[in-house]
């Protein structure tokens, strides 16, 4: 039977299933946040869960921000950002499913969603040896960037043009 994946905006619900992918991946290097931190991250528009035969197996919060600036993981976001500047926070995908492509297929939506509502840049900080990932989408690293002490010492600050990002071959249904 084929697998069924579809991106689709990050609703209520997703939340528990949104912290239980966040804790998988990150708590091992010490930059889990917890679902409270993570919900200050949600920007409207542009943070998206990918499903795969009904489950939540992905997903990709990213939120205006300031250029050459990044959230602090220790503190919630009270401000919302009107910036050109779009900051991929958080992109994860569960670990059985990794190296499938999925994660290139939420880079590539949130790529689009960027050009479409008219960020020029997109911004990210490549943690856990991802660096190569994003560089290979276009992705430059700032490599002098200072960034808040929580994101560990091989931590990147990274940037691409929203309008340099590579499309994606294969479309998800939104």
């Amino acid at each position: 039977m084929a697998e069924h994946t579809r991106v689709r905006g990050i609703g209520e619900a997703d939340w528990p299933a949104v912290a239980a992918l966040e804790a998988e991946a990150y708590a091992d290097l010490g930059l889990a946040e917890g679902e409270r931190l993570l919900r200050t991250r949600a920007a409207a528009g542009t943070c998206f869960v990918l499903d795969l035969d009904g489950r939540t197996v992905g997903y990709v919060l990213a939120l205006p921000y300031p250029a050459f600036r990044c959230p602090d993981l220790t503190r919630p976001e009270h401000v919302v950002h009107h910036a050109t500047n779009l900051h991929l926070h958080d992109l994860v995908i569960a670990r059985p499913l990794r190296r499938r492509g999925l994660g290139g297929l939420l880079a590539g939506h949130l790529a689009d969603t960027a050009r479409r509502r008219g960020f020029t840049t997109v911004s990210l900080v490549a943690v856990g040896d991802k660096e190569p990932f994003w560089r290979a989408r276009g992705y430059r690293a700032h490599h002098g960037t200072p960034l808040p002490a929580g994101y560990g010492a091989d931590a990147v600050y990274m940037t691409a043009e929203a309008a340099a990002h590579p499309s994606q071959t294969r479309r998800p249904a939104c």
